[in-house]
């Protein structure tokens, strides 16, 4: 009895330890956000000498930052958000429908091809992306890959990956007589696919999805890069053009239109968080 109450006790004080740690950490992460958050309420000056202090009566703007940040300059606000929805949209549905796909041939057709194609996907997971990133301006270029409407093609490429991994590894643990009867029924293989086996894949879609918006919707080089920022400018691209004269910034309307655009991304991640956990270790660990 002893011995049981002592096993409790231990347990407990290790459940108490890792809250803290585990609640130490997370201060930390949210930190950041909570100084982005408090700096767009104040002035540009005090921006720049009170990074660390609150908004005061002297200090404080309310949302006059939110204001100049999204009428600043000849370019609105309003239209970069709306082509950074666009690509992120567009880019993340690409990407699930043709991994979802390429991962299904992968794991059922079981051909050389197929594991050639799946080992330059985990490949590609490795290459840092400033190895290619001027050859592969150079290709958008020449193909015409350099507008909000087909670079979504150029997420398909890198975004592929991670993709593929997590869709094969799912694949594997579905029960291929299922496919079998519906293949007894008469249906071709897309019909198998699309009817069959894509609402399967429910719990990795839901994650990849979540993992490729928030990659596409903060991502700022490969825009920069890929899109002529004169005509196309998505959010972060828009968010470095909030100069003035001399190359002064406002770092209050600035902080602003940061605040802006990351809390999107955090209420779609806290609200599908908890899927992120079961597509990672359905594709990952099942198969």
């Amino acid at each position: 009895m002893s011995r049981h109450v002592e096993t409790l006790s231990q347990e407990q004080r290790s459940k108490r330890i890792l809250t803290f740690t585990f609640t130490v950490i997370a201060i930390f992460y949210v930190l950041p956000i909570m100084l982005v958050l408090i700096n767009s309420m104040k002035s540009n000056s005090y921006v720049n000498m009170e990074t660390f202090a609150l908004p005061n009566a002297n200090s404080f703007v309310g949302l006059d930052n939110y204001k100049t940040g999204m009428t600043f300059g000849n370019y609105p606000f309003l239209k970069s958000a709306l082509y950074s929805l666009f690509i992120t949209v567009a880019s993340s549905v690409l990407i699930l429908i043709c991994t979802s796909m390429a991962a299904w041939y992968i794991a059922r057709v079981g051909s050389l091809f197929g594991k050639i194609v799946y080992y330059l996907c985990v490949f590609s997971m490795v290459v840092p992306f400033q190895m290619v990133m001027f050859t592969l301006a150079k290709t958008a270029d020449t193909l015409k890959l350099n507008t909000p409407w087909t670079i979504p093609i150029v997420y398909l490429g890198f975004g592929a990956g991670l993709a593929v991994f997590m869709f094969t590894g799912f694949v594997k643990a579905l029960p291929l007589e299922i496919e079998e009867a519906a293949a007894i029924d008469g249906c071709g293989p897309l019909r198998t696919f699309f009817r069959v086996v894509f609402p399967m894949l429910k719990p990795t879609m839901i994650s990849v999805g979540v993992l490729e918006i928030m990659w596409v919707w903060n991502d700022y080089l490969l825009p920069y890069l890929v899109l002529d920022i004169n005509k196309y400018r998505t959010i972060p691209i828009h968010i470095q053009y909030l100069k003035g004269s001399y190359g002064t910034v406002d770092l209050g309307a600035t902080m602003a239109l940061i605040m802006l655009s990351i809390v999107p991304v955090i209420v779609f991640y806290l609200t599908c968080q908890k899927y992120i956990i079961k597509g990672v270790a359905a594709g990952a660990v099942k198969g």
